[in-house]
């Protein structure tokens, strides 16, 4: 690796616990709100800049919580989404996006061609290289892998209200969210469904897609409602209800003979 790409990737991904040696790798792609000073706040304004349009509040604090709970690594984007979502290809406008449900993003207009490359090739690329290093590092150790990310959304959309509260996201491979959906009972208090509020259609599995199906590992999307991950103590408790689903999935995965596809 290259002095620069080396420099590039501190800046812009975190990595925890990278020796863990838990089944479960996390990822958080949206599991922070900064931007970058060059950027100069992408114009937006001061009550957008810490909105769910910028990252996925809770998301990174759970998945500390569930990465020191299961000996996990952890690997999170330290970069806005609107200045990059690494849940989403080059390709997509939504990658970054002019507008994100209400919020109006005006650095993101008319962006030249070598302006979403510069985007790309600094917050994106390290990312996906991060995740792929760690990901070789666990084969060559002969650790099996599950890919796991975590995701937070907001209870109100469009002026419609959300009542789902936790999301069990799937792409073509379902063994890991159906085993948690089988786990769900566990939790009579919450409302648990399958690609919800989003799904596959969405654009939002990407990360599943070239992370977890390209590797053969089996992958889940979690996503939680942000109004109940409110407080530290919120976090804590939901981080403990994914742990509740999580650890009987990953046994039945087990016993049915592995991880890989």
């Amino acid at each position: 690796m290259r002095e620069s790409d080396s420099h590039a990737q501190a800046e812009t991904v975190e990595v925890v616990n990278r020796e863990g040696a838990s089944p479960v790798l996390l990822l958080c792609e949206h599991a922070s709100s900064s931007i970058p000073a060059r950027y100069d706040g992408l114009g937006l304004r001061d009550q957008d800049r810490l909105s769910h349009a910028a990252w996925d509040p809770g998301a990174r604090a759970i998945a500390l919580h569930i990465s020191k709970a299961l000996n996990a690594p952890l690997v999170a984007s330290t970069v806005s989404r609107l200045v990059y979502d690494c849940n989403r290809p080059p390709e997509a406008a939504s990658a970054m996006p002019e507008k994100s449900e209400l919020v109006e993003v005006p650095g993101n207009k008319d962006l030249t061609a070598a302006q979403r490359q510069e985007r790309a090739d600094t917050v994106y690329a390290p990312f996906c290289s991060t995740v792929a290093e760690v990901i070789k590092a666990r084969k060559d150790a002969g650790l099996q892998t599950v890919l796991v990310t975590m995701h937070s959304f907001t209870p109100v959309y469009y002026g419609e209200n959300r009542a789902v509260e936790i999301g069990i996201l799937h792409d073509a491979d379902s063994r890991l969210a159906d085993a948690m959906l089988a786990a769900a009972p566990a939790l009579p208090h919450r409302r648990v469904e399958r690609n919800e509020p989003y799904g596959p259609a969405d654009g939002v599995t990407h990360s599943l897609k070239i992370h977890g199906l390209a590797h053969g590992l089996a992958n889940v999307m979690i996503e939680i409602r942000n109004d109940l991950v409110t407080t530290p103590e919120e976090e804590e408790a939901m981080a403990e209800e994914m742990l509740t689903l999580l650890r009987p999935a990953l046994a039945a995965l087990a016993a049915e003979g592995g991880f890989g596809a």
